[in-house]
């Protein structure tokens, strides 16, 4: 623990609102040239304008009265020696300015500088900084190549004049995570731009409040003029004719208000229309997957139900929770749908359908309507494996599937108890399972319970991953991976469940861990068995954006004990461990029991030699290497090798 004398830190006076407005009026124009630099050169020179204005106006706190000029970041006596009204906006602008940069993302409210701002406003005319030089323009373009945090770092030290230990306090007191690596990116424009760089920064290139005007678009504005009023036109008609008395398609619930009345569109939200497949049929047809899943459920004859989910369906309104998994368009049905569900689950009524591209999933409370939840996720080109189950309900940290026809026989098996035998799990006529805890739920990766499904041919995992399709659990060689049924598989899955998260809410299909090397480790007991090397690889739905995890399983120190595996390296969207490119690199440092530090790694069967260099040098033919090292390296290690045809292979990253 860091002990800090009480000497060390000054206890700073209460800010008065008062004196942070004048530090705000006082060097204001320094303020808007301060945010127009950090945030994002994508938004624009306008928008940049506009931005940095309202970022500074909005600075201020908003009570009266004695503030906590701390409140950003405690200071030292000595740091900063500037008026602290004029320190407190300038973090407040940063902080805002940085936070401008985030990008937008589905799940989280945007903040507010993420938004564009209400005030100011100018209509009619585009507004930018006066043009500089040919030093200020590629300053500029260097600067746009930086992050936020770098943009912050290189203009407090260059405009601010502030050394790196009062920058390092700037940015963290801002939000800045690693201001470390912030001041490093400033580095680097201070070697291209030279001893000049900084002091380009005052010049009217990044002045913001002297500006050129310039008009918009003219004859585009003009059409967008007549559109507008056009699209004001129509809508007056639309509302009145909704409005006139008729006899409707009855109440939809949750549903937005209609806005058009198409005869395709009005068949594919019929529930007359909704196609149903005959219980038998999926065992004379040709495919097995959700295109021959029989209607099942107690509330299949509920037509106003059926109505009002394909309603919300087509047009969601403001108070109904919709999701759809990465890659899943979430748009209405293009003709009428095939109807896989519909029934009660737990305190609500749920209905599935399936269009041929994606399986929909509605939910109502049994007491109404309020609150509704519209589910979307991508099942093209599913098979018997991958359309097995579907979730149909969620309460609290369980979860109920809803089975494909064709299983036979549904237990539970935890991932994290490789040598138990699977548990028994109930069913209903439907086909929906008793509830079962889901791994989504739990903090903490104690137990990690999958479903277990048996068909006529095959018994197989599959697990919840916060979606509506449970991602199916393989293990062996991209070429041939298996449903995962022996011992030295689960055993491997075991250490391998709890690395699950990191692929959660992706959109996965499948999931396959495959044992590309093992080694046997200097200075450990043999009984302990060799260290093992894996490549778990998501494949999704949609076919891009997988993930690729390759872990260092170490031996078990004691027999039995069961321990996450180690990840040691990962990628994105990347082919390796999957058919296309079957192989694969990853080393690791290991600690000995005894102490002693090793460079290990391992390739794939195609991999010929193994070449470790940096801080760390070692060369092996054949896949593996173990390189002893004096102490734990500091320095960076590269390794490389070649496959058995002579071409260059790279660790995985």
């Amino acid at each position: 623990m860091l002990n800090v004398s009480t000497q060390e830190l000054a206890t700073p006076a209460p800010l008065d609102v008062e004196q942070a407005e004048a530090a705000l009026v006082e060097h204001y124009p320094r303020l808007v040239r301060i945010a127009y630099l950090v945030l994002p050169p994508s938004l624009g020179r306008n928008r940049r304008v506009l931005t940095a204005h309202a970022l500074v106006q909005r600075s201020l706190p908003r009570r009266r009265g004695p503030v906590d000029p701390a409140m950003p970041g405690q200071r030292r006596a000595g740091d900063d020696a500037v008026d602290p009204g004029y320190a407190y906006v300038r973090g407040q602008v940063l902080r805002q300015a940085l936070e401008a940069g985030l990008p937008l993302r589905r799940r989280a409210w945007p903040k507010r500088a993420q938004l564009p701002p209400l005030l100011p406003q100018v209509w009619g005319l585009r507004l930018f900084p006066r043009s500089g030089g040919a030093d200020e323009l590629a300053l500029d373009q260097r600067l746009s190549t930086l992050s936020g945090a770098g943009r912050a770092a290189y203009v407090l030290r260059g405009l601010e004049r502030q050394g790196d230990a009062e920058v390092r306090r700037v940015l963290a007191a801002a939000g800045v995570e690693d201001p470390g690596a912030a001041l490093a990116e400033a580095d680097g424009v201070d070697a291209a731009a030279g001893t000049g760089g900084a002091g380009l920064l005052e010049s009217a290139e990044f002045d913001p409040c002297s500006l050129q005007a310039r008009p918009t678009d003219l004859m585009r504005r003009r059409q967008h003029t007549r559109a507008a009023l056009a699209a004001l036109a129509a809508a007056v008609v639309c509302g009145t004719l909704l409005g006139l008395p008729g006899d409707g398609w009855g109440p939809d619930g949750a549903a937005a208000p209609a806005y058009a009345r198409n005869p395709v569109s009005e068949a594919a939200l019929d529930p007359a229309h909704v196609r149903r497949v005959a219980p038998a049929l999926w065992q004379r047809s040709a495919r097995t997957d959700f295109s021959v899943w029989p209607a099942r459920g107690a509330l299949t004859g509920d037509t106003a139900l059926l109505r009002r989910a394909l309603a919300v369906w087509a047009r969601p309104g403001p108070t109904v929770q919709a999701s759809a998994a990465p890659g899943t368009p979430p748009g209405p049905p293009m003709g009428p749908p095939q109807l896989l569900f519909a029934g009660e689950v737990d305190q609500a009524r749920v209905v599935l359908f399936h269009d041929g591209l994606r399986v929909v999933r509605y939910a109502e409370p049994k007491d109404g309507t309020a609150g509704a939840a519209l589910d979307f996720v991508r099942t093209d080109g599913a098979d018997t494996a991958s359309a097995g189950a579907l979730v149909v309900g969620r309460t609290n940290a369980n979860v109920r599937y809803l089975t494909a026809p064709w299983v036979r026989g549904v237990a539970v098996r935890d991932l994290l108890r490789p040598s138990e035998a699977a548990r028994p799990l109930e069913r209903d006529a439907h086909g929906v399972t008793e509830p079962m805890l889901s791994p989504v739920a739990p903090s903490q990766c104690r137990t990690w319970d999958a479903l277990e499904v048996r068909d006529g041919v095959a018994t197989r995992l599959l697990t919840d991953l916060g979606e509506l399709t449970p991602a199916r659990l393989t293990s062996g060689p991209p070429s041939a991976p298996a449903d995962v049924t022996d011992g030295a598989a689960r055993a491997e899955w075991a250490r391998t469940a709890c690395l699950l998260p990191v692929v959660r809410s992706h959109g996965v299909r499948s999931v396959n861990s495959w044992r590309f090397a093992e080694q046997d480790l200097p200075g450990t007991d043999a009984a302990a068995g060799p260290a093992r090397w894996l490549c778990t690889r998501a494949e999704t739905w949609r076919g891009t954006g997988g993930k690729v995890l390759a872990q260092f399983q170490a031996p078990a120190a004691k027999p039995g004990a069961v321990a996450a595996g180690s990840v040691v390296a990962q990628a994105d969207d990347s082919p390796a461990c999957g058919a296309r490119e079957p192989h694969v690199l990853a080393g690791a440092l290991w600690k000995s029991p005894a102490g002693q530090w090793y460079m290990v790694a391992a390739g794939s069967p195609q991999v010929a030699s193994v070449e470790v260099t940096g801080a760390v040098r070692g060369h092996e033919e054949g896949r593996r290497i173990a390189v002893p090292v004096e102490g734990k390296p500091a320095g960076q290690v590269e390794l490389g090798g070649r496959l058995e045809d002579g071409s260059r292979i790279g660790v995985l990253r």
